[in-house]
């Protein structure tokens, strides 16, 4: 899943598209790389961003999603947490609901949520802005996964079916490094939901962490190597679909040393 964020503030800068035409010759690019599904976002999600308005979100993403639906032979993914936006993206040719509140975030958002063939849900401990101010769990796997759980059977109640829905667990959504980590080492709990998963760990923080000294986590252009890891851990443990800055290297990556390492980096938090 190829990742075009439409933002100036996105948490790596090489993901940035900041104009239409920037927009489209990325996607293009992504497609004949390889990639599966284009990922468009008009509101930065990292930790501490600002919200954005529907007005805005709108201007930033709409041309894009119409113009890649037209012509790309892959699905094009909104990422957004307004219904409003939603509902007009999937009028411009979306055919994927990316929503990282889980269709918490707006009222209408179940409703729009409908129309979709796909719907994303993910888990993040309480919002963009506020996530990463002292997250705690008692055991943030389980966690994870009961809220997974609650929010398909709530879009189920509402009249979704479940059978379209797809689970992200949120890597670096309200989590810590060692958080992060204890999900990719658990991954098999998760895949137990009955839903394919989706993993966006491409060049978080984590990773970082990780691979950098101590006090001196690797910047965000310096992670590929670690972004890489994760994915094939992903696609080993848990078949599952992964969110990438990088979507050529990832679609092509097949890294057995960094697969190995990656339980040995549980054992340096």
């Amino acid at each position: 899943m190829g990742i075009l964020n439409v933002t100036s503030d996105s948490f790596y800068e090489d993901s940035r598209v900041l104009s239409f035409e920037a927009a489209l010759r990325a996607g293009l690019r992504m497609e004949a790389e390889g990639a599966d599904i284009l990922d468009v976002g008009g509101e930065s999600t990292r930790p501490g961003a600002n919200a954005v308005s529907e007005e805005a979100e709108c201007r930033r993403v709409l041309p894009v999603v119409e113009h890649l639906a037209k012509k790309v032979k892959i699905p094009v993914s909104i990422d957004t947490s307004k219904a409003a936006v939603a509902e007009r993206a999937f009028d411009h040719g979306a055919s994927i609901l990316n929503d990282v509140t889980a269709l918490r975030g707006d009222s209408r958002m179940s409703e729009a949520a409908l129309r979709y063939p796909v719907v994303l849900l993910m888990h993040m401990l309480g919002t963009p802005k506020t996530m990463q101010e002292d997250p705690r769990y008692s055991d943030v796997v389980a966690e994870v996964a009961a809220f997974l759980r609650e929010r398909l059977s709530a879009f189920s109640a509402r009249g979704g079916d479940p059978g379209k829905v797809w689970l992200d667990p949120g890597i670096g959504f309200g989590k810590t490094p060692e958080h992060n980590l204890e999900i990719m080492s658990r991954l098999e709990e998760l895949r137990a939901l009955g839903r394919p998963l989706v993993l966006g760990a491409s060049r978080k923080s984590f990773i970082g962490r990780v691979l950098g000294e101590p006090g001196r986590p690797l910047p965000p252009q310096e992670r590929l190597s670690g972004s890489l890891a994760a994915a094939c851990r992903a696609a080993e443990r848990a078949r599952s679909k992964g969110l990438a800055q990088d979507a050529p290297r990832n679609t092509r990556s097949s890294q057995p040393g960094l697969i190995q390492a990656l339980p040995s980096m549980g054992a340096r938090r």
